[in-house]
């Protein structure tokens, strides 16, 4: 059943590491991409590395993997999680008595019910939706930041597994439950029982982790406020297509983006929208008229280090107006392509993977 899902990045550098990135269905992952992408650096001499949108961490897990020193940054609040539970995390495990407090009920815990009251038929049933209050409740008991981590990673892996299309961009929890013929999607794993999703993915974080002998960061920073100096920095940006189409990670992930504030979450929510997303914020990323700017500030900041670029043909900006903002900054740009790669959930066959690499 999971045949779908697991990925098979094990990358052995050394006798002992040989620990697996876990499974994930993140939106625009690159991790079946990575040893790719590392074929072509792996000759540039580089001891420290910064992954400025870590994402999924499937990335720096690699350059972790590889020995370099790495700092993972995410401006979403949990995918900083990702990388604190993965990449800064050299040796802290969830054990199965800790495991098995996060799924118990407390008589010392009052457990509130913010999910369950808030999001009614929208994304989870009334049972999952409780559940989720329970667990994250128990979840932010936990006083050790690399045991948080690793519990709310499992959470919002279980959260995602468990929704039609892995997002939370539109109100669709009859997806689940109607009677039609399906074609897209596991009726099998959406019916699987939160505890269980959760404990699995416990299991792969807990096996994905190793101690690579570096000190290892992971940061939650607007990227203009990253603090460092890099050998090499590794850019996967949010991505808009020539027709103006953006993926908005914020949009497509509110609902664990307010997990991460779930005493606040009420206050931060847009009451005007269907399916109850946080409420919009302003995001270079994502808007044609500002990317190209956005993208000529992160060149200049980094321009001291080696600059990697993952990006995608039919990107705005194009692929020969990128290559010319990045040499401003750097004498030398090639330009690889890996050809035609359709990502998960994308309907866009005809992009292809570029990587730009400036030193």
């Amino acid at each position: 059943m999971r045949k779908n899902i697991v990925n098979q990045l094990r990358l052995p550098i050394s006798p002992e590491i040989t620990a697996r990135f876990p499974s994930t269905r993140y939106q625009g992952s690159k991790v079946k991409l990575v040893n790719w992408i590392w074929e072509k650096i792996a000759d540039l001499e580089f001891s420290s590395c910064l992954d400025v949108f870590g994402g999924t961490g499937s990335v720096a897990y690699r350059f972790k993997q590889a020995n370099k020193c790495v700092t993972y940054n995410d401006a979403l609040r949990f995918n900083y999680f990702i990388g604190l539970a993965l990449i800064e995390n050299n040796k802290t495990q969830l054990s199965s008595d800790d495991i098995n407090w996060l799924l118990e009920s407390h008589s010392d815990i009052i457990y509130p019910s913010f999910v369950h009251q808030t999001f009614h038929d929208i994304y989870f049933t009334d049972d999952e939706n409780l559940w989720i209050d329970h667990t994250i409740t128990n979840i932010r008991r936990l006083t050790d930041p690399y045991k948080f981590a690793i519990a709310f990673y499992s959470l919002c892996q279980s959260c995602i597994i468990k929704r039609p299309y892995n997002l939370f961009h539109r109100k669709n929890l009859y997806i689940r439950f109607a009677d039609v013929e399906r074609s897209f999607g596991n009726k099998a794993t959406w019916d699987r029982p939160f505890a269980e999703w959760f404990r699995i993915f416990i299991e792969e974080a807990n096996q994905a982790i190793f101690d690579n002998g570096k000190e290892n960061k992971a940061l939650n920073l607007d990227y203009l406020d990253i603090p460092g100096e890099y050998d090499l920095v590794y850019i996967d940006t949010p991505y808009i297509s020539k027709r103006s189409i953006a993926v908005d990670y914020y949009w497509y992930y509110h609902f664990l983006e307010g997990l991460t504030i779930y005493d606040q979450w009420g206050d931060h929510i847009d009451r005007s929208s269907k399916h109850l997303r946080l409420k919009p914020r302003k995001n270079e990323w994502t808007d044609k008229n500002l990317i190209h700017k956005a993208f000529d500030q992160l060149f200049n900041k980094f321009q001291e280090s080696i600059i990697i670029v993952s990006y995608r043909s039919d990107g705005i900006p194009s692929e020969r107006e990128l290559e010319s903002l990045l040499k401003k900054y750097k004498s030398h740009v090639s330009i690889e392509h890996y050809g035609k790669y359709k990502y998960v959930l994308s309907t866009n066959s005809e992009s292809k993977e570029i990587l730009f690499i400036g030193v």
